[in-house]
């Protein structure tokens, strides 16, 4: 599996991240701070680790920025993009799971490698579910023109 990683910096845990990415097997798209520029905001970050999985040249994305909000709310941008901020393995499996998110969002200041390899294990052994009203759900939030309405209070 190919996974995008991208973060505003570089530290302790991008590097575990890397390291556990690696020791999984897959293949590592490093970008922002972690890659050959070495330098980007958590816009950037976020679009380009969105659209490397939008475009199909990844299978997942990691964004990682100090709280985690930016790079999750910039890779929300991109259409296609299902950015899912997680502080625990709970939360990244309801978010694959219920949400069939693709690109998991991190905070550089508030999780520890421990919990990230505890949240990367939630993350790639969760499938989404096959309940079709998940996916109905899904389809409303997506830019598609055949996508349902929202739910209104009239």
């Amino acid at each position: 599996m190919k996974v995008a990683l991208g973060s505003d910096e570089r530290t302790e845990l991008t590097d575990a991240i890397v390291a556990s990415l690696k020791n999984r097997g897959h293949e590592v798209l490093l970008l922002g701070a972690l890659g050959r520029s070495g330098a980007a905001n958590w816009p950037q970050v976020g679009h380009a680790v969105a659209r490397s999985v939008t475009d199909g040249g990844v299978d997942y994305g990691i964004v990682c920025c100090w709280s985690g909000t930016g790079v999750s709310i910039a890779a929300n941008k991109i259409p296609g993009a299902r950015a899912a901020l997680c502080s625990d393995a709970r939360t990244a499996t309801a978010a694959r799971e219920w949400n069939d998110a693709n690109v998991l969002a991190l905070g550089l200041s508030g999780t520890s490698p421990a919990a990230a390899e505890q949240i990367l294990d939630a993350w790639f052994s969760t499938a989404p579910t096959a309940d079709s009203a998940y996916a109905a759900m899904i389809d409303a939030v997506e830019p598609n023109p055949n996508a349902l309405s929202p739910v209104s209070d009239a």
